[in-house]
């Protein structure tokens, strides 16, 4: 079974973090196209693999020679809706509806199969009118790592995405009189946590919590869109609504109980979330794809 695996992204987020570990995964067995000068491919270099540069051409090519074609983003799912010639799977992580243009619909209709990275997501995908056959939950795996945290930091994501809260975490902050630590590279920014802090206004996911939770560090999240299915409130993590009040007490709540949900959230990772899972049940949609 060959895969051929595209994305466009232009920063290593979840996504791309993703399709480098089926890449690596599949090994021989798959082939990655991505952007020439983008962090995917840096990261395959450094890990000794081989990945393409991401074309229109190259991709029309390499998808006439695969029993799959695997794409990661929106620009190369409206790529291969247009010239793959195999079997089109669709990533799908963002939480907002299908849009209603002639193109959207379009674009939609020609994937043979949808891969949701959450139930939340796949909701939103049959509210848009995919067929719930084509759709398939796949949860996002991460590496666990072999530190486990130790340090007193409250960290949470540098990001000026204003879906991502960060605004009002500074609010909670302040009022609490907490310093949050904002990292750009969230895996060596993990090794002094105490706790992760997730507030987002909405989210497919959020790879970042399963990161924080391989490393042994609960997470404080916000209870929208994807989170409550990977963070469990009480038992990883708590979760909290997106108000001042309510985002102090769940820091100070997390603070007080932190031995347990971490010992809780670490666990939670290795039985469920590796990216080894992820990688085998990707391969249990491929195959039912090919079946098809």
């Amino acid at each position: 079974m060959k895969i051929l695996h595209a994305d466009a992204g232009r920063e290593m987020r979840g996504g791309q973090w993703q399709a480098l570990y089926l890449h690596q995964g599949l090994g021989p067995d798959s082939v990655l196209l991505c952007r020439s000068d983008g962090p995917l491919m840096q990261e395959c270099r450094r890990r000794g693999l081989r990945a393409e540069p991401l074309s229109i051409r190259a991709l029309r090519a390499h998808s006439g020679s695969v029993d799959l074609t695997h794409v990661h983003d929106a620009q190369t799912h409206t790529w291969a809706a247009a010239v793959a010639r195999s079997r089109l799977i669709v990533s799908r992580r963002v939480a907002f509806p299908i849009g209603r243009s002639w193109i959207s619909q379009w674009k939609y209709s020609r994937a043979d199969h949808y891969i949701a990275v959450s139930g939340h997501v796949q909701s939103i995908l049959c509210a848009s009118g995919v067929p719930a056959a084509k759709i398939s939950v796949v949860y996002d795996g991460v590496d666990v790592p072999e530190f486990r945290a130790d340090g007193d930091d409250i960290v949470a994501i540098a990001s000026g995405d204003p879906m991502k809260g960060n605004a009002l975490l500074r609010e909670a902050a302040a009022e609490a009189g907490l310093t949050i630590h904002y990292c750009t590279d969230l895996k060596n920014g993990l090794r002094n946590a105490a706790l992760f802090v997730y507030i987002t206004h909405s989210e497919g996911l959020g790879s970042a919590a399963l990161l924080a939770m391989a490393a042994g560090v609960p997470v404080v999240a916000s209870n929208v869109g994807g989170l409550p299915e990977i963070v469990q409130n009480e038992i990883t993590g708590v979760l909290t609504e997106n108000n001042v009040p309510a985002i102090v007490n769940a820091i100070r709540h997390a603070l007080s109980r932190r031995a347990i949900l971490a010992e809780n959230a670490r666990t939670s990772v290795e039985q469920r979330f590796t990216a080894s899972a992820m990688i085998g049940n990707t391969m249990s949609v491929y195959r039912r794809v090919i079946g098809c």
